[in-house]
């Protein structure tokens, strides 16, 4: 939290240094069936044709309305950026992550948001490749937000590490289909937010890719709406981008 402490919005995330995993698919240790069935509905078998992942990342709590463009590139690490930095002023930089060592302060807090916004675009993968994480299925639970009940899946990180923090909670709950309908997120540490609950709606493919556009729910009690426009992504052997639809 070092680096996101700094950043005006950091106490407002619940999603801010969790470790980031972006190898393919093959490189997962061996997972509960229920975390590879929730990755596939997402489309894990054609993650690898996936050149480049283009989204904007917008969230809106009291007082905060936050506007963030990305361009990722999988397969090489490759993140470029166009939004604003700590102070509000506007930035665009294009940089590797395996080089992030020998970047500035300011490309890695850049990175530092790049981690918070890709893990909502594509959380259920990390369910998958997270292999430091546990994962149970919970059966049929209550929804924390609507009506009636659904599959819950947990997710626990361990307490020495992984996660945003050490010790994170999460849980979901599965449509039958299993896409995921809600989830909760419970902070191991004792940074604000600690509590998120939020809808995973609006669900768009891009290219074999499903997203889930539309966020709304509660940080900590307060009014939170997250959502993602400008979906598309580029596939192998292609320069065009795919709209999401």
């Amino acid at each position: 939290m070092t680096v996101l402490s700094r950043l005006k919005t950091a106490r407002l995330l619940p999603f801010t240094v969790l470790a980031l995993i972006l190898a393919a698919p093959s490189w997962a240790q061996t997972r509960p069936a229920i975390a590879e069935q929730i990755a596939k509905t997402y489309g894990l078998d054609s993650f690898g044709q996936i050149e480049a992942i283009r989204y904007t990342f917008n969230l809106q709590l009291p007082g905060v309305n936050i506007s963030r463009s990305w361009v990722w590139e999988p397969k090489t690490n490759k993140i470029s950026y166009d939004g604003k930095d700590k102070d509000g002023k506007p930035v665009k930089v294009t940089y590797e992550r395996t080089q992030l060592g020998s970047q500035s302060d300011a490309v890695k807090q850049v990175d530092s948001m790049f981690n918070n916004d890709q893990y909502w675009l594509v959380f259920p993968f990390h369910v998958y490749w997270d292999s430091s994480a546990q994962v149970n299925d919970m059966d049929m639970q209550k929804l924390p937000l609507g009506k009636g009940s659904a599959r819950q899946v947990l997710v626990k990180y361990p307490a020495a590490a992984g996660g945003y923090t050490p010790g994170d909670t999460w849980e979901l709950f599965l449509a039958p289909n299993n896409r995921v309908e809600e989830f909760k997120y419970e902070r191991g540490g004792s940074q604000k937010p600690s509590v998120v609950i939020a809808t995973w709606a609006g669900y768009k493919k891009a290219g074999p890719l499903l997203i889930a556009t539309e966020h709304r729910g509660t940080a900590d009690g307060k009014p939170l709406h997250l959502y993602f426009s400008n979906v598309a992504v580029k596939l192998a052997g292609s320069d065009k981008w795919v709209d999401a639809h």
